[in-house]
Order: structure tokens, then sequence, then C-alpha cells
């Protein structure tokens, strides 16, 4: 890991050690030159205080740090449990960091832990790379992507092939005989968001299904999106018979608006969400979902971490999904009911 030092950074705004301490602690005590060489140097070498004040890199910390896009998104959560599990297991401690699926608070987050000098870092990551995941990535910081990837961004990964998942539920409603399946797709913003969307489309297609651009719309992995893309796919002139959802925040929004149309989830509409989370499993009817192991994924991230904080150099991993058939998509199409 490359260590930027106070020394480092003296050196390039050519003044002392001891004037830069006073410029970076805030001290009245420096001139206005100084202070402007000290910041400039500062940020050419992207330099972050050591928080702890730990002068050493070399001392581990037996701490990682663990950066999701939502803690209210149960799949996050059971994640974030995952993985506080099995570091703890190998002496870590995690410390949580919540995105809330905006880029500038991942920055604030990833800065955070720099300077907190973890040992690595596991995130499901936002953006275009650009930001302080380009400072973990320039520091050599151990790093490994957790569900989310970002092209260009060399680092292993353990995500999930969505794909099979994807096209199993396609496959299923099909041969229920719904030919107009509307697709509530996540931000294409997210590597998850567009190879999700890519999925749906090469299934649907595959099978010879309405693409209709209208049958698709784009929401942000929130409950309300699924709720306002319920609304506008259910107004159509010809509706979808059955939904595919990419995620479970948005399934949850989805289901509420479906309730307040008072029409009846596995009977009037088809459902299929993605994710397996547990309580999607108690609604009457339970629903069907698109299921891929979290437990494997924390466990197989904190392993991978460690491998790269010990200099190695692991394989990323994809892992499989697999449609669970449950009551809100197991009744075939009724040609003669409408809406």
């Amino acid at each position: 890991m490359v260590t930027i030092t106070i020394k480092d950074v003296a050196a390039l705004a050519g003044v002392s050690v001891a004037t830069t301490s006073r410029v970076l602690s805030g001290n009245p005590a420096t001139s206005a030159d100084a202070r402007s060489r000290v910041q400039a140097a500062v940020a050419e070498l992207d330099y972050r205080p050591n928080a702890q004040a730990r002068a050493l890199r070399s001392t581990r910390t037996h701490a990682i740090g663990l950066l999701v896009p939502d803690v209210r998104n149960p799949f996050f959560a059971d994640l974030a449990h995952t993985v506080e599990q099995a570091a703890l297991v190998h002496g870590f401690v995690t410390l949580l960091g919540n995105a809330n699926e905006r880029k500038d608070q991942q920055d604030r987050y990833l800065d955070n832990l720099i300077a907190r000098r973890v040992d690595g870092i596991i995130v499901a990551p936002l953006g275009d790379g650009s930001g302080s995941i380009r400072s973990v990535v320039g520091r050599e910081i151990p790093a490994v992507f957790i569900d989310r990837t970002i092209e260009g961004i060399d680092l292993p990964s353990v995500t999930t092939d969505s794909d099979t998942g994807i096209r199993e539920a396609v496959d299923h409603l099909a041969a229920l005989g719904h030919t107009r399946i509307g697709y509530i797709a996540g931000p294409q913003s997210t590597s998850t968001g567009r190879e999700r969307y890519a999925s749906f489309v090469r299934a649907a297609g595959d099978r010879g299904l309405s693409l209709d651009p209208a049958l698709i719309v784009f929401g942000d992995f929130q409950p309300e999106s699924g709720s306002a893309a319920v609304r506008t796919l259910l107004a159509l002139n010809e509706p979808p018979t059955a939904l595919l959802v990419a995620d479970s925040p948005m399934a949850f929004g989805a289901i509420g608006a479906i309730q307040k149309l008072g029409l009846r989830i596995g009977t009037d509409v088809a459902l299929v969400s993605f994710d397996d989370i547990d309580w999607l499993a108690l609604l009457d009817p339970p629903v069907s979902v698109i299921a891929h192991s979290v437990a494997d994924m924390g466990r197989i991230a904190v392993d991978m971490l460690r491998t790269v904080i010990d200099g190695g150099t692991p394989e990323s991993v994809r892992l499989p999904s697999r449609l669970i058939i449950r009551g809100s998509s197991a009744t075939p199409v009724d040609p003669s009911r409408s809406r």
C-alpha cells in the first residue's frame, strides 16, 4: 500500500514538518503563503491525516470498512450482518457506512475509512469510479467489490449472475400465458440495474414476448419508484398481466400500489421480485422471488478481502440465482378476465 506521510507533504510544499503540522491542525501561527503551499501539496498528494494518530500503516487496526448503498434495503441489511459476523470470526471489527444511494455520501464515508486506516474495505459501489473510489485504488488499500462493480476499476468482486434467475422468471411467466410482462428496472447508473435490465430484455426477446417500451419503467431501487411504476404500467390502455421487479424495496412499493388499486396479486396481476427477503414469503399470497445467497456473498467477500490484505490476488466470484415460485405467480392467465 502506498502511504503518503506528513513528511511528503512538507517536502512538496517546501516547508518544515513542524510548519506543515501547524497548518494541518489549523494553528493560526502560520503565514498565508505557507498555508497555501501546504494545502496545494495536500491536494496534489491526496494526503489524509491519520484520524487515530497511528504513525505506521504497517500496524494492523484489525478493523475493516463495509460501505453499502442503503441500509434500509433488507438485502443490504442482511449482507451487513453476514459480513460483520464473518469478519468477527477472523478477528476483525466492521465499521459500517451507508451511502444512501448517493455518490457524495459514499465519498464521505470512504474518506473517513481511509483516514481511520482500516485494514481493508468491502464496498457495493455507486457511480462511475471517480472520487474516493479512485483514492482507494490509487493508495492500494485492500478492497473488494460486493454485489456491484464499476467498469474499468480492477478490484476483485463477488456478485450475482442475475441472468439465470431472470430467464427462469420470464420463462415461468410466459408458460402461464403472459405475453405482456411489465419490468420495473433499477437505475442504469449501477451495474446491477444495467445487468438485470439487459437480462430481462434478452429473455423476453428470446421468448417472443412484447418488448413494447411502455412496459419498462426505470426506478431507483426505492419503494416510491416501485409504486409509481405500477401506477404507470397499470394505467396503460393495454396493461401488463405480470410484473417483474428488479429489487425488493421497489417490490414493496409495487405491492402497496397494487393493493391500493383494489387488485389481487396472483389473480389480477402476477408478481415476481428479485431478492428472497424473508417477509415476502409471509404475504398472502407469498411472493415469487429470484433468490441468491446473501450468506455466501458476505462470507466470500470477507475471505477475499483477507486474501488481499495478506498480499494475494483472489479471483472474482459470480454466484448463481434461481427462481422460487410461490402464489403470486402460480395462476395461468385467464383470457376472459378484464380489468
